[in-house]
């Protein structure tokens, strides 16, 4: 499943490849994020163009919308979509703790309304299984329960109690699988901010040996600096044979310190949501597109960059674009946002390949800037 080529000699940092059902998937990636089997304001074939072979969907709002039915009668989330490359699905776990005044924590599964309609659900760890299994899900989450930064230590140990016991009945679901179905399921380390809960939960995730490994609760609000702890953290109780992700970062400084502990993947909607509003990925740092500096600028956002917008429009044009609220605005920024992302990790690749990864991430920062949130 996981073929590490390259180990940074001053870091943790790797690359290698990842084998999923629907093909390969170099390491470390970003996941671009499709929640509703589409990435927003921006083609699958787009996305398929840049080289993205893993793409990130929402098990939460494919179950309320369009419904399992629907899906298993297109025969799964790829045909659905159109999109014959890897999936991963969350379990919509976060989705839950994101709509906390509308669910209940329940020893067998989570009580919920939905947002759409108000309606009541109840999601278990097997029947989130038996949802992925029936997307077709390249990889699958298993439902867990996040803590946020006001949450005490008491919520926290609760929390990753149930999140354990959960894991537990997921492993036993996703071994009865049936035989034609070959996701592969990640445990999730959760612990909130508390050095030996996230150990402790690592171990637990460990034993239950999943073939990959996942972090969860990280980027929900946190300081910078303790991200950074938490992953300094973990990274030395991870074992090298299995791939790690951490959950919801997409900015260039969090995904480097990411990489710099040795993860693999990594997922975010930052990039296309800010698109949608005009901000764009820069080699130096974030610009609005919307602002009146950008009326006569008839440059690309970036020299360089292969995208769409880069190669045929100007800023002033997509400036006109936003000004005048044309649809055209965010589907160019997003297609650049992704396009600079997936750029991004070819370069720390190849750096960690030359052996200059914390070289090369000193001088991106420097230029770029390191205080963009995940």
């Amino acid at each position: 499943m996981l073929r590490i080529d390259h180990q940074d000699t001053g870091t943790r940092a790797r690359t290698g490849t990842l084998s999923l059902p629907h093909g390969e998937v170099d390491l470390p990636s970003f996941m671009p994020v499709g929640t509703n089997a589409s990435v927003k304001a921006v083609h699958h074939t787009t996305v398929e163009a840049m080289g993205t072979r893993l793409i990130l969907a929402n098990t939460y709002h494919l179950y309320l919308r369009p419904g399992i039915d629907v899906i298993r009668a297109a025969g799964g989330l790829h045909r659905f979509s159109s999109w014959k490359h890897n999936i991963l699905t969350d379990s919509g776990g976060y989705q839950v703790f994101s709509l906390a005044p509308f669910r209940k924590i329940l020893a067998d599964g989570v009580k919920f309304r939905s947002h759409i309609d108000g309606s009541y659900h109840v999601l278990t760890p097997e029947i989130v299984v038996e949802l992925q299994e029936a997307f077709g899900s390249d990889i699958l989450m298993p439902l867990d329960v996040c803590t946020g930064t006001e949450s005490t230590r008491k919520d926290a140990e609760k929390a990753l109690a149930t999140t354990t016991v959960w894991l537990k009945r997921t492993v036993e679901r996703w071994k009865a699988r049936s035989s034609d179905y070959d996701g592969r399921l990640f445990g999730i380390i959760q612990g909130q901010f508390y050095a030996d809960l996230r150990r402790q939960s690592a171990q637990q995730v460990i034993d239950l040996d999943t073939p990959g490994i996942a972090i969860g609760g990280l980027s929900v609000g946190e300081t910078f600096p303790v991200y950074e702890d938490m992953l300094g953290v973990l990274a030395p109780l991870l074992p090298a044979d299995k791939p790690r992700y951490v959950m919801g970062i997409g900015t260039p400084d969090y995904i480097l310190t990411a990489v710099e502990n040795g993860v693999d993947l990594f997922d975010c909607v930052y990039a296309t949501r800010i698109a949608r509003n005009g901000s764009v990925f820069t080699a130096d740092g974030l610009i609005d597109l919307k602002k009146a500096r950008f009326e006569k600028d008839f440059s690309p956002i970036l020299d360089g960059c292969r995208c769409h917008a880069c190669t045929t429009y100007s800023r002033a044009y997509l400036r006109q674009m936003f000004k005048c609220n044309e649809i055209l605005g965010p589907m160019l920024a997003t297609e650049h946002n992704l396009q600079f992302l997936h750029d991004f990790l070819i370069d720390i690749r190849a750096a960690i390949r030359q052996g200059r990864f914390a070289e090369f991430k000193t001088a991106f920062l420097g230029r770029f800037g390191g205080k963009s949130r995940g």
